[in-house]
């Protein structure tokens, strides 16, 4: 009997919805924040009409990246070791957008940020336990 401890295929299936519904959260906000015009992106959320359309792009890329580190190296089987490091980076993200809105006076608007950085930290440490990608 080994004493290793074996993540069980139930992780496994969690950490993938969770992987997928941050994924796909982010990869719509980042398509918002690059595809829509700003004033229309500004009707949703105001802060992106009172930065630099540079700036709310650079958040698209932002989330576009993290979404793809979520994914894609497991997805792939490629590196899978850095959708651990991603969802890192993604906890990083929104505790840099927490502080943005709350410098700006907007910290009722912090949640999804926080229900976000709470997803990716559970990503994070489900897939450093090293939880198989792909169970046995």
């Amino acid at each position: 009997m080994s004493t290793s401890l074996q993540p069980s295929k139930t992780l496994h299936v969690i950490l993938w919805i969770v992987q997928l519904l941050l994924a796909s959260s982010m990869i719509w906000a980042s398509s918002v924040k690059l595809f829509q015009p700003v004033n229309q992106v500004a009707a949703m959320w105001p802060w992106a009409g009172e930065v630099s359309e540079t700036f709310l792009k650079f958040t698209g890329v932002v989330d576009l990246l993290g979404a793809s580190g979520l994914i894609l190296p497991s997805l792939l089987r490629i590196q899978p070791k850095l959708t651990p490091i991603a969802a890192i980076g993604v906890v990083i993200l929104m505790i840099c957008a927490s502080a943005f809105h709350i410098s700006r006076g907007e910290g009722a608007n912090i949640a999804p940020n926080v229900i976000f950085a709470i997803m990716a930290t559970f990503i994070a440490w489900g897939r450093f336990r090293k939880a198989p990608i792909y169970p046995k």
